[in-house]
């Protein structure tokens, strides 16, 4: 294990503060999220014709997306950990070098095997956002961090609704290969933009990076989500399903008693078991189940054959761009988003952003009769999703301390993913359970379950949060100076140096890095 040395706030490459162009910050950082969600989707609609482009099966081409989760779902509390130890914008970049080099690896891949190592290495990618979002509490001006963050929320959408009609345009006229050739190009601008016009925050906790820790979540995670995204494949109850699961339940308990007694944990569980924040994730997995179902099934239903009865016929290219107002309308409302937590708090949208996601999905359970009012529907939903994801975030870095704010949004992402996995397992599970006559096509009851299924996890969610207590006053954490501090790390400071001065207020009236470093704790 290695040890992080802790820089003053003035060291010159941590520039923090309104100096650093905080508009320009925001819109570099949130077009990351937009290279993510492009990533995330670019192979999605093409796993139908991999196995004849690369000559393997449909369960191995499937790989290319497990692949990727898993590797993301392990990266992302590592990167988060790294980030707040040695510097998140560092980390980013390091994220974005491995998706350049992932996505040149994609581009010249000669068979399933360096393809499925590409994937891998742009699963780093699901570390950027929780390190982008994390960033942006350091360096921007307190009045900014809700509209970036927000802003940054919804390019995930509007990436992945983008990234639809691009994939059927590039599927149509060109090679799956220069999906992977522009991915890498749009990598090598990130890392440009974000080295030159994003300042470095000079928040560090120092500390020993808990590498036994990382060996033991991996694992944990892994099993997991192989056994969750696998299951309706390989089936719930064989032996390797079975397998998995029981090695996360024997895991689990292992791996956190370790970090409950190390003194710098990957993922500090102390702080993760507190009600605000350990209600928070759960919520956020059912977001993610409810936001999911959306994307995953609309472009089913506009593909769709007519003879189905619920189907609307149309191409790839055309049901991407049908869901073009998806994205934009996220974009839109990520600015209502951030006017309404700065004026009622992060928890108020949240709760309105629950009970418009999982209504809009209640409503996608009818199976809307014509494409306006499919498309309707569908916005209702993004703006549900929108008003979500953008307040998670603040309530997660409101509950946290500074210190720690890049690993806490790793897991926050992290049981994002985990919704959207429940989510294309459980879909996966209903459209192979109810089909039609022809024994191929799902039926129309098959997609009325599964919306149902998202407006019931959209609603659930927004009584968890309801009854998700206000996070108390957060002391501001200190750099490790040793074994002598303990897991604590850092003398005791009383509520009114904390990061919030009362729950209405979000992380952005938090106190600034400067104090945390061991000169200003001497002072």
């Amino acid at each position: 294990m290695f040890r992080a040395r802790t820089r003053p706030a003035q060291d010159p490459d941590a520039r923090t503060g309104p100096g650093a162009r905080p508009a320009v910050a925001i819109a570099v950082l949130a077009s990351c999220g937009l290279l993510v969600s492009l990533l995330q989707t670019m192979v999605v609609p093409l796993l139908p014709r991999f196995p004849e482009l690369l000559s393997v099966t449909p369960s191995t081409a499937s790989w290319l997306i497990t692949a990727n989760l898993v590797a993301g779902a392990v990266s992302a509390p590592v990167l988060g950990r790294l980030g707040d130890m040695f510097g998140k914008r560092r980390m980013l970049l390091v994220a974005l070098v491995l998706v350049g080099v992932g996505s040149v690896i994609g581009a010249l891949a000669p068979g399933i095997e360096l393809l499925l190592v590409a994937r891998v290495l742009q699963g780093t990618a699901f570390g950027v956002i929780a390190l982008g979002m994390s960033l942006m509490r350091d360096i921007l001006p307190p009045e900014r961090v809700g509209s970036g963050v927000g802003l940054m929320s919804s390019s995930l959408g509007f990436g992945g609704a983008i990234g639809l009609p691009i994939t059927g345009v590039v599927a149509q006229f060109t090679s799956w290969r220069w999906l992977f050739a522009g991915a890498a190009v749009l990598a090598l601008v990130q890392i440009v933009l974000v080295r030159r016009l994003v300042a470095e925050s000079g928040l560090r906790t120092g500390g020993r990076f808990d590498a036994v820790g990382a060996v033991g979540i991996g694992a944990l995670l892994v099993s997991l989500l192989l056994a969750v995204s696998k299951g309706n494949e390989w089936g719930w109850t064989s032996p390797q399903v079975i397998g998995l699961f029981v090695a996360a339940l024997v895991l689990a308990p292992v791996i956190g008693r370790y970090e409950l007694r190390t003194r710098t944990p990957l993922v500090d569980l102390r702080v993760s078991a507190r009600p605000a924040v350990l209600l928070t994730n759960t919520a956020t997995v059912l977001v993610g189940f409810s936001m999911f179902a959306g994307f995953v099934l609309t472009t089913q239903l506009l593909q769709a054959p007519v003879a189905t009865g619920y189907g609307f016929g149309q191409s790839l290219l055309v049901a991407g761009l049908v869901l073009l107002p998806m994205g934009g309308s996220m974009v839109l409302f990520s600015s209502t988003s951030a006017r309404l937590s700065r004026a009622r708090g992060p928890r108020t949208t949240l709760v309105l952003g629950t009970l418009v996601l999982g209504a809009g999905n209640l409503a996608f359970a009818t199976l809307p009769g014509t494409i306006w009012l499919l498309m309707l529907v569908a916005t209702l939903t993004a703006i549900g999703a929108a008003l979500a994801y953008s307040a998670i975030p603040l309530l997660i870095m409101r509950a946290v301390p500074e210190s720690e704010t890049a690993a806490a949004n790793s897991l926050n992402t992290l049981a994002r993913q985990l919704g959207t996995s429940a989510c294309t397992a459980f879909v996966a599970a209903v459209t192979t359970a109810f089909v039609l006559d022809d024994g191929i096509l799902p039926a129309g009851i098959a997609y009325t379950i599964a919306f149902a299924g998202a407006g019931a996890a959209g609603l659930l969610a927004t009584l968890l949060v309801a009854v998700t207590p206000a996070p108390a006053p957060e002391r501001p954490a200190t750099p490790d100076r040793g074994p002598e501090h303990g897991p604590d790390r850092g003398p005791e400071h009383g509520p009114e140096h904390g990061p919030e001065h009362g729950p209405e207020h979000g992380p952005e009236h938090g106190t600034r890095a400067a104090a945390t470093t061991p000169e200003a704790c001497r002072h």
